[in-house]
């Protein structure tokens, strides 16, 4: 079948399933595979509950008048969704980076929903398979759609600009995070700077923090917008950042001085897109943290800082600077171990409990297998989570501010239980 009539079929119902557990009625359902399981075995249930036809990429599956035969489901995904997009006249805003991407992308959406009708990826849904989704959940009415782009690996972004073909880009920083499958920070640069080189080639425009030298060396020769802390004035972070522009103050829900760029970076774009101060401020002041990114809960006389969504040796050093910074006069820390670091993991986990040792802490819990292999003085240490589970019972704080930082695999908010 030719993508312009599947596509075809697409617009009868507008509906994009990938699993069967959550089929809707008239939907097409796509029989992707993964590690564990394939698609294509569920294709015949999910015509059943409800999907009007379902592409599969095995004939021995194709046992129904709907389903729908192609070389490969996942390639007929992003190809749809790329036919889409250019159906469409939505400006499209793509942005990647080592931290803030979803922090980021939320603090534009609310900006830019003051003014436009907006689609931004839901959660992090940033993938291969995300990316697409994103992309074919927009409607001719869409004017506006903010797509995150996530990667581990070098030329995913280069693949995912390719499907969503971006009119705008954004890059929150260059960090040491998922270093085992781009082998340095130099791969991290080159990896990211895939978005700078499709806006390049396609005359895009990119948004660039000119406080950030990177971003301003990896952007030549594009058409940009620049923003620094000379237009947009960072205030305080005790613990809520508050910024300044034009004469406006605005306070934000979120926590950490790390977080002065995701905001300022939304400030300049609704700038650019010309949503007033007042409702980028609005925006700004509407958008709440969930989902264990920079928390702030209070349990009795404590306040917990819970940024226990994912971990890398920079936004994990961010976190605890700005924590030392904080001026409650007793702080407790509890850090998991950061994944995906390959051959630097035992270098940066002792990077971050050398870190650690220079701030003046109450208690520090360093939890995680690679955690305890580095050498700290001061320091409760623990192989795992279960571990430090079957050696607690309660942990009693009073008027203590208390920080979780940890990657997604290491679910340290369930620290939380323990109080």
């Amino acid at each position: 079948m030719k993508i312009e009539q599947l596509h075809q079929l697409f617009t009868e119902s507008n509906l994009i399933d990938t699993d069967t557990r959550k089929i809707r009625k008239g939907s097409l359902f796509f029989a992707l595979k993964g590690d564990n399981f394939n698609g294509n075995t569920f294709a015949a249930s999910a015509i059943k509950n409800g999907a009007k036809y379902a592409i599969i990429d095995e004939e021995q599956y194709n046992t129904h008048p709907n389903t729908i035969l192609v070389s490969n489901v996942l390639e007929t995904l992003q190809n749809l969704a790329n036919f889409h997009r250019r159906k469409l006249n939505t400006t499209i805003i793509s942005l990647t980076g080592s931290n803030g991407k979803t922090t980021s992308k939320e603090l534009i959406n609310g900006v830019l929903l003051k003014k436009f009708k907006t689609v931004a990826t839901i959660g992090n849904l940033n993938n291969h398979i995300g990316v697409p989704l994103t992309l074919l959940s927009i409607t001719p009415q869409t004017e506006i759609a903010i797509v995150e782009m996530g990667a581990n690996h070098l030329k995913e972004i280069e693949t995912l600009c390719k499907i969503a073909e971006p009119n705008f880009g954004y890059i929150t920083n260059f960090g040491k995070a998922h270093l085992e499958g781009f082998g340095s920070v130099e791969g991290v640069i080159k990896a990211k700077s895939e978005l700078y080189n499709f806006l390049r080639k396609s005359n895009g425009t990119v948004f660039i923090n000119n406080d950030d030298q990177l971003q301003i060396e990896q952007s030549e020769g594009i058409n940009s917008i620049n923003f620094d802390k000379n237009k947009i004035q960072f205030l305080e972070a005790n613990p809520f950042v508050k910024v300044v522009y034009k004469n406006t103050e605005i306070c934000s829900n979120l926590i950490g001085s790390y977080n002065f760029n995701n905001i300022a970076a939304a400030i300049a774009i609704g700038e650019y897109f010309e949503v007033s101060s007042q409702k980028i401020k609005e925006g700004i002041e509407s958008y709440m943290p969930t989902n264990n990114r920079s928390q702030i809960i209070n349990k009795e006389t404590n306040k917990i800082i819970l940024d226990a969504y994912n971990a890398n040796p920079s936004s994990m050093s961010a976190a605890l600077e700005n924590f030392n910074q904080l001026k409650d006069a007793t702080k407790v820390v509890f850090l998991g171990d950061m994944f995906e670091l390959g051959k630097d993991s035992a270098k940066e986990h002792q990077n971050i409990v050398d870190l650690v040792e220079t701030y003046n802490f109450n208690k520090v819990y360093l939890i995680g297998k690679a955690f305890s292999t580095t050498s700290a003085k001061n320091a409760f240490i623990y192989d795992s989570f279960e571990t430090f589970k079957a050696s607690t019972e309660k942990l009693i704080f009073t008027n203590t501010t208390i920080l979780i930082k940890g990657s997604r695999g290491m679910a340290l908010e369930r620290i939380l239980d323990f109080f």
